[in-house]
């Protein structure tokens, strides 16, 4: 495998995926570049949303092709907003928005959002051109902290603080966060997993 199509539009996503792959020596490009379009995600699980995207870009591209899905699970909100993370932040994928709506569901509990346990999942699907399909799956827990901190990484970095920690995602450098994050961890199932067909 030299090549394989980001099944993805955000352009964070899509960088930190070409930092994860970079000692693979995998040449990646994203869908965007390719010009095409998002699949509507339908699935009420990531890992069927994954396979939405990578099924879609595997089939319009011909090339062997990796989707990510992934969100914030907040354990008192029951696990919200999960598959819906990217449509908290709105059209204009501002997740600031999101983090608010966050604090305020958890406001309305009565329950002080900083503390609160919440865990972020990563799923990944890699399709091939012919249809096939695997799923790696990766899980980081921590707690919630408001006023958000940090301006590195994306989504909903700023508010996470990974158990074991004191920074959040957003503050955290890129090579620290990539050694303990949830898509780390599923890229080192993939990665294992490529190297096992070499």
């Amino acid at each position: 495998m030299k090549k394989l199509v980001i099944a993805s539009h955000n352009e964070g996503k899509v960088r930190e995926i070409r930092e994860l792959l970079a000692p693979l020596g995998i040449s990646v490009i994203s869908v965007a570049q390719l010009g095409l379009p998002e699949p509507e995600e339908t699935g009420s699980s990531f890992a069927e949303n994954a396979n939405i995207k990578s099924e879609a870009a595997a089939r319009l591209s011909g090339e062997f092709a990796l989707s990510d899905d992934s969100g914030l699970c907040v354990v008192s909100l029951g696990g919200t907003p999960g598959i819906y993370s990217a449509r908290w932040a709105g059209k204009t994928k501002d997740f600031s928005v999101a983090m608010q709506k966050i604090y305020h569901d958890l406001k309305e509990r009565n329950l002080e959002p900083t503390g609160e346990k919440a865990y972020f999942i990563c799923v990944l699907s890699l399709a091939s051109p012919l249809g096939e399909t695997h799923i790696f799956e990766g899980r980081v827990d921590g707690t919630l902290v408001f006023p958000p901190r940090g301006e590195k990484g994306f989504g909903y970095d700023p508010v996470f603080v990974p158990d074991g920690y004191q920074e959040t995602f957003g503050e955290m450098a890129a090579t620290a966060k990539h050694a303990i994050s949830h898509r780390a961890r599923a890229f080192e199932k993939f990665i294992s997993y490529i190297n096992g067909r070499k």
